[in-house]
C-alpha cells in the first residue's frame, strides 16, 4: 500500500514595510489556489521617536502573526531613492518586519518591487491602481483599505507563486 499524500494550503504573510504605515495581508495558497485570509495595516503615530516607531511596528506584526498564524512570510525589498536617510529610515523598518516572522520561526522570502508587479499584474512597472484591480480578481473577498495591505497581499501572491521554485533551488543546493 502506498501512503497518500494530503496536500494541505499554505498561509502566508506579505508585508510591505514602512515607517508610516507597514502593510501586511494573508492569504492561504493551496497549488493554484488563493484564499483571501486578512489584511490591514500597522499605523504608528508619526509623533513617535523612531525607536518607539519601530516597536510598534514589531507589535502590531506579532499580533497579527497571533492571530492569523501564518506558515511562511515574505517582505518586499527595499528599492533606494535619491534620498538617503530616508531608504535608511526605510530600512530599519524592513528589519522589523523581517525579524518578526523570523523570531516565530517563520521562512522569511524576499521579493523586489519589479517582481511583485511583475507577478500580480504581468507587467513590472505596474501602477498602484493596476495591482488593486489585479486584488479584486485574484482575491475577490479582498477589500485592502490602505495601498500597503494591498501591496502586502500581492507580495504574499508573489511568494505563492514562487515559493515552489525557491524550495526546490534550495532542494538542489543552488
Amino acid at each position: 500500500m502506498t501512503a497518500v499524500s494530503i496536500r494541505r494550503p499554505i498561509r502566508i504573510l506579505g508585508i510591505d514595510p514602512g515607517l508610516r504605515r507597514t502593510g501586511w495581508g494573508v492569504v492561504d495558497s493551496d497549488g493554484n489556489r488563493l484564499v483571501y485570509v486578512a489584511c490591514g495595516s500597522v499605523e504608528p503615530r508619526d509623533t513617535l521617536p523612531l525607536a518607539e516607531r519601530l516597536l510598534a511596528i514589531h507589535d502590531g506584526l506579532a499580533k497579527v502573526l497571533a492571530a492569523h498564524a501564518p506558515a511562511e512570510a515574505a517582505v518586499e525589498q527595499t528599492f533606494v531613492n535619491k534620498d538617503g536617510a530616508a531608504t535608511l529610515k526605510l530600512g530599519q523598518a524592513r528589519g522589523v518586519a523581517m525579524l518578526v516572522p523570523a523570531m516565530h520561526g517563520l521562512l522569511v522570502a524576499e521579493y523586489a518591487p519589479n517582481l511583485v508587479k511583475k507577478t500580480v499584474v504581468g507587467a513590472g512597472h505596474a501602477d498602484k491602481t493596476q495591482i488593486q484591480m489585479m486584488l479584486k480578481i485574484l482575491l475577490p473577498k479582498a477589500d485592502p483599505k490602505t495601498a500597503d495591505a494591498a501591496d502586502a497581499l500581492a507580495i504574499a501572491i508573489t511568494h505563492a507563486h514562487h515559493r515552489g521554485a525557491a524550495q526546490r533551488l534550495k532542494a538542489v543546493g543552488a
